[in-house]
């Protein structure tokens, strides 16, 4: 039997109640799922975020057919405002990691998670 624990979050902007997972709890569920340690599981879970934080750095895209796709995008450099000195700044030309669901996996959530 696989148990989901998970953390209430309350946001201090919004109001609203946010249902998150930890790696802890991604680990303990993996763990129990397939009888494996938990040292061992964690081990393997922490070098998969290694292999994608490395290839991303390395400017590699990475995609898990069915899951979805880790990319590096561009954001392109912009003027932004210092608001407590009151001057302009400008922000320069960036990369920044981010993830793109399958269109499978979307469906997926589309059908299992209801809408409040």
């Amino acid at each position: 039997m696989l148990y989901l624990h998970a953390f209430l979050v309350i946001s201090k902007f919004s109001n609203k109640i946010y249902l998150i997972m930890t790696k802890a709890e991604i680990v303990s569920n993996i763990s129990n799922k397939l009888g494996l340690e938990k040292n061992e599981t964690q081990k393997v879970v922490e070098h998969f975020m290694d292999e994608v934080k490395n290839s991303l750095e390395s400017g590699e895209n990475v995609y898990l057919r069915g899951f979805g796709s880790f990319t590096v995008k561009k954001r392109a450099s912009k003027t932004g405002r210092n608001i407590s000195k009151g001057t302009s700044i400008v922000i320069p030309a960036h990369h920044v990691p981010a993830f793109k669901p399958a269109k499978t996996f979307v469906e997926s959530v589309k059908s299992k998670v209801k809408v409040k």
